[in-house]
């Protein structure tokens, strides 16, 4: 079948990392700060549902920040940390510099540490918020297991090196998504993401003018969908302009990616890919009929779930910051 010799290829690396990871997994639990920290959740999820009913357009925002947190270095709030003299922060790498909803990130935190302080680690508040702004997208609920410490380490070059590219294809994708655990089912699903929020002009716009030459358009982007981007992404080196990931419901979360990306409207090469693989193409058409909605909100909730258990730090190891852009 196609594209099953990668996949098969990859489940060893994978199975090993999990096994790596494993006992710190372990250690994150449902409840963790029932004692310490009683009402964290509900503190997250007030201040949260004032951040998004203030700015909706959030939702997309703050789950890509949880996403490309967990691809480097796992799920440490890294990329939350700025840059100091002589380290270029993740945050500040090419594939982070859209990266949107830090404020937001440093006012959760703030009402914890007034709550209860020094307990509640930045890179559980990161997850928690990407859950809630799931859910108040009306997107899935799904119970978050805490416990992780933050990483001390922020690294642009790592960042640069880890991150799934936009413009990856299947055999790369399911390279990346392996090295963290990750199977082609985790991918194609949570490609699901791109339902909420935008993206520049610059992160696709080389289907549009110079995928094979100059003035030339993807060929498996569809055409009219293309000139309709054309009159909104000038060029090349069109930097400011705004584009939406899944058009007319990029503040819902549902299945109306799938449906664009069944029409070869994918924005990214990486959309247009899952229709290049048996397996995430048969996804992707079956999400499509919009018959089987309660599936992906399942398949996303669980796939979100070993996301967020990648690379995580516990117990003795890692920090809690006070302020989630610095180290203590």
């Amino acid at each position: 079948m196609e594209g099953k010799p990668c996949a098969v290829m990859l489940i060893p690396l994978a199975l090993l990392l999990l096994a790596l990871s494993s006992s710190a997994v372990a250690q994150l639990q449902v409840g963790y700060y029932s004692k310490t920290c009683p009402n964290v959740e509900a503190i997250v999820r007030e201040e949260m549902e004032k951040i998004i009913s203030a700015a909706p357009s959030l939702t997309g925002p703050l789950l890509r920040l949880h996403f490309h947190d967990c691809f480097v270095r796992g799920c440490d709030a890294s990329v939350l940390l700025n840059s100091t003299e002589g380290n270029l922060a993740e945050r500040d790498a090419k594939p982070n510099k859209s990266l949107r909803g830090f404020g937001s990130v440093d006012r959760v935190k703030a009402k914890l540490e007034a709550a209860c302080p020094n307990t509640v680690s930045c890179a559980d508040v990161l997850t928690i918020m990407a859950r809630d702004a799931v859910v108040l997208a009306k997107g899935p609920f799904w119970p978050v297991a805490l416990g992780r410490r933050d990483g001390s380490v922020s690294s642009a070059t790592e960042a640069a090196d880890q991150l799934p590219p936009a413009n990856g294809d299947v055999p790369l994708l399911t390279k990346i998504f392996a090295s963290k655990g990750l199977d082609l089912k985790d991918l194609v699903v949570l490609s699901g993401a791109h339902t909420l929020g935008t993206a520049h002009c610059s992160s696709y716009a080389g289907r549009l003018y110079k995928f094979s030459s100059a003035y030339s358009a993807d060929p498996t982007l569809d055409s009219e969908y293309a000139d309709r981007l054309r009159t909104r992404c000038k060029s090349v080196d069109d930097k400011a302009m705004l584009s939406e990931m899944d058009p007319g419901s990029y503040k819902t979360f549902d299945t109306s990616y799938y449906r664009h990306v069944a029409k070869r409207r994918g924005l990214f090469q990486s959309d247009a890919a899952l229709l290049t693989d048996a397996t995430t193409r048969e996804y992707v058409q079956r999400i499509a009929t919009g018959k089987f909605d309660d599936v992906f909100f399942t398949d996303f909730s669980e796939s979100m779930i070993k996301m967020g258990n990648v690379g995580v730090l516990t117990g003795a190891h890692g920090d809690i910051r006070k302020r989630c852009y610095i180290v203590n």
